[in-house]
């Protein structure tokens, strides 16, 4: 699909549309730090209507076909957020990005620790966590049925 030079009024070529691509993935991605939403709160960013209006054209991102190339997919969950007025807003009190900043840290070691559980090297009898889950499942079915 061809993309479109609004300023030109021409097509985009590929190199063109090769670059645009980069650009606003990176930048859909740095909306993943909220240290760096503050600071474009902070200048104002969030109150300009062309920016708002760009920040609502990024949410092609979270279509399957380009959310595959993102490394942090926090980030669209910001993107969201930042469709909000009041969450736009609220960006610009230090403490509040500092709040959201601690939440994230909180959830990635949340995470990092439960995928840890769940990937743990085999026990003492050799197998492995999921089917150790799978066999309590089937045993504990079966238990029913014979009681």
């Amino acid at each position: 699909m061809a993309g479109w030079n609004y300023i030109a009024g021409v097509p985009e070529t590929d190199d063109q549309q090769r670059l645009r691509f980069q650009i606003e993935l990176e930048f859909v991605q740095c909306l993943g730090n909220p240290n760096y939403l503050n600071f474009l709160a902070q200048r104002g960013y969030f109150k300009d209507s062309t920016f708002v209006n760009y920040l609502k054209y990024l949410l092609y991102w979270k279509e399957p076909d380009y959310a595959k190339y993102l490394k942090y997919p926090m980030c669209l969950y910001f993107l969201d957020l930042l469709q909000y007025e009041h969450f736009r807003r609220e960006l610009v009190n230090s403490q509040c990005t500092k709040f959201i900043d601690d939440q994230q840290i909180l959830l990635w070691q949340h995470y990092t620790r439960r995928r840890s559980r769940l990937l743990q090297t085999p026990n003492a009898n050799g197998a492995n966590n999921e089917s150790n889950v799978q066999n309590s499942q089937t045993n504990g079915h079966l238990n029913q049925k014979i009681t």
